[in-house]
C-alpha cells in the first residue's frame, strides 16, 4: 500500500488550521499543522512533506521566508502560499521565492483541490525527470560534470571559452576536485575532440619510467621501444596530473616540448615533432615552488598563461543533491541494488560535511552508503560513521549541562563548516555576532 500524500499546514489562525486539517484528512492526505515559523521548522526537520501550505502573515515571521527555509530543508517540498490580498506584487514575490502557486483568503476548497491536483501532476513529472537523469547517470557518460550551481555555471563558461583556443592550460585545485574530469571537458569541447586524450601522473617513479612514458624510448635490438604519450597523442591532448611533482630534469624536457614542439626519447639521439595540447594540473602553489627552486620559472610562465581554479566542494554545496543522485545511480547499478535516492535528512547531513577530499570523498561516501543500504533510499545510518559526527560517542557523563555543551559544540562546528562567514553563521544560529565569538572561545572551537 502506498503512503498517503503528506501536507504541512502553516497557519496561525486556529479555526482555519483545524478546518484545513479536517478537510485534507478527509481527502486522504496525511496532515500535520504548525501555528508559527518555529513550529513549522521543527515539523519540517522531523518529517519530509510533499506539500506545505503556508500563510504569508505569521506571528513570528514572514511566510515567504518560511517558504525559502522549507525548501532548503527539503528541496522536494512544494509550497502553496496563502495570502489575504491577491495582488500582482504578492504573487510575483511568492513565485520568485519558489512557490508553486498561491491561494487567496477565504480559501475555496474546490480551488485548493484543483491546485493540489495540478501540483502533484507536476511533482510526478519532476520526479520522473529526476529518475531519468539517474538512469542516464547509470548508463551514460561517467565523465559528466554534475551540478547546476552558479559557481559551476561560471566554470563551465570559462571552459567553453578556453576550449575554443589551442592554448596550454593549468588547472589548480585541491585533491579530489575532479581536475582530470575538467581537463577532459576542455578537450571534448574543443577542436581536438576527435583526437586522443592521454593522461600521465607526474609523480610516477622511477624518473626513467616517467620520462619513457612521456617522451618514449628508442627502438633497437636491445629495446622494445615505445613512442611515448606525446607522440601517441598526435594532435590530441596530453594531461599532466600533478605537474609540480616533475623532477627538474624532466621539466627541462617538457619545456622543450612546449617551446619547440619537439621531444627526444630517453637514450635517443633523434628528435621528433609533437603537436599535442598540454593541460596540466597541480594541488601545490607553483609560485612558491618556483621561489623555493623546485620548479623552473620558464616552464611556470609557459603553463600559467591560462590558469583555471577548480573550486572545492564546500564552495558549491548546491551541487551536492545532484552529485548524490549521480553517484547513487552509478554505484547502485554496479552493485545490482535498487537504491533510487537519499532521504532529505541524509542530503542535509551531506551538505553540512567538511569534505576535505571534495567530490572524490563524496563519491566514496555514497559508494559505502549503497553497500550498507537495505531500502530504496540512503539514510543517515548508511553513511560513514566519521562523517559529520554521525556515530560519535556520547559524552562520558550523566551531567546534563556537560552533555548539552558537548552537542552545542558539535552543532556550532557543523554550522561553521557549512557557513565559514561568521556573520552568516551567527544569523543561522540565531545568535549575535559577538555571542558567536564568545561561544567559539568558550567551547574551544578550532576554525
Amino acid at each position: 500500500m502506498n503512503n498517503p500524500r503528506s501536507v504541512l499546514v502553516v497557519e496561525d489562525e486556529e479555526i482555519i488550521r483545524t478546518t484545513f486539517c479536517e478537510y485534507l484528512s478527509g481527502e486522504g492526505y496525511h496532515v500535520e499543522t504548525a501555528g508559527n515559523v518555529a513550529e513549522s521548522m521543527a515539523r519540517a526537520r522531523e518529517h519530509s512533506f510533499d506539500v506545505a501550505i503556508c500563510d504569508v502573515q505569521l506571528p513570528d515571521g514572514d511566510g515567504i521566508d518560511v517558504l525559502r527555509r522549507l525548501q532548503q530543508i527539503d528541496h522536494e517540498t512544494f509550497v502553496l502560499v496563502i495570502t489575504a490580498y491577491a495582488t500582482v506584487e504578492n504573487a510575483v514575490e511568492a513565485f520568485k521565492a519558489g512557490a508553486f502557486d498561491y491561494l487567496v483568503k477565504p480559501v475555496i476548497f474546490d480551488d485548493l483541490n484543483r491546485k493540489l491536483e495540478r501540483l502533484f501532476q507536476y511533482r510526478e513529472l519532476h520526479q520522473e525527470n529526476q529518475k531519468l537523469r539517474r538512469e542516464l547517470a547509470r548508463g551514460g557518460d561517467s565523465e559528466t560534470i554534475v551540478g547546476s550551481s552558479r559557481t559551476l555555471a561560471d566554470l563551465r563558461e570559462t571552459i567553453r571559452k578556453v576550449a575554443l583556443t589551442n592554448s596550454n592550460v593549468l588547472l589548480v585545485g585541491e585533491t579530489g576536485t575532479g581536475k582530470e574530469l575538467f581537463a577532459r571537458a576542455i578537450h571534448a569541447a574543443g577542436g581536438r575532440s576527435g583526437e586522443r586524450f592521454l593522461a600521465a601522473n607526474c609523480a610516477t617513479r622511477p624518473v626513467e619510467l616517467l620520462e619513457s612514458q612521456l617522451f618514449g624510448a628508442p627502438t633497437g635490438e636491445q629495446s622494445n621501444g615505445q613512442p611515448g604519450i606525446f607522440r601517441h597523442a598526435g594532435d590530441g591532448t596530453v594531461f599532466l596530473d600533478e605537474v609540480s611533482r616533475l623532477p627538474l630534469g624532466t621539466q627541462a624536457e617538457l619545456l622543450r616540448a612546449i617551446e619547440h614542439q619537439e621531444i627526444m626519447p630517453v637514450g635517443g639521439s633523434e628528435t621528433f615533432s609533437v603537436s599535442a595540447r598540454i593541460i596540466a594540473s597541480t594541488t601545490r602553489d607553483l609560485d612558491r615552488e618556483v621561489a623555493d627552486g623546485h620548479f623552473q620559472e620558464d616552464l611556470f610562465y609557459r603553463l600559467d598563461g591560462v590558469k583555471i581554479r577548480i573550486p572545492p566542494l564546500r564552495e558549491r554545496l548546491d551541487d551536492i543533491p545532484e552529485l548524490v543522485d549521480f553517484f547513487i545511480g552509478k554505484h547502485s547499478q554496479v552493485m545490482g541494488k535498487r537504491v533510487t535516492g537519499a532521504t532529505s535528512e541524509t542530503v542535509r547531513l551531506l551538505m553540512s560535511a567538511r569534505w576535505k577530499g571534495n567530490v572524490r570523498q563524496l563519491d566514496n561516501a555514497i559508494e559505502r552508503a549503497i553497500m550498507m543500504c537495505d531500502g530504496s533510499h540512503v539514510e543517515p545510518k548508511d553513511l560513514p560513521p566519521d562523517l559529520l559526527g554521525v556515530g560519535q560517542p556520547l559524552p562520558n557523563t550523566d551531567d546534563l549541562r556537560s552533555a548539552l555543551r558537548h552537542y552545542e559544540r558539535l552543532h556550532i562546528s557543523r554550522v561553521l563548516r557549512q557557513w565559514p562567514d561568521k556573520r552568516e553563521a551567527a544569523k543561522r544560529l540565531k545568535l549575535g555576532l559577538s555571542s558567536l565569538y564568545r561561544k567559539i572561545e568558550d567551547l574551544g572551537l578550532e576554525l
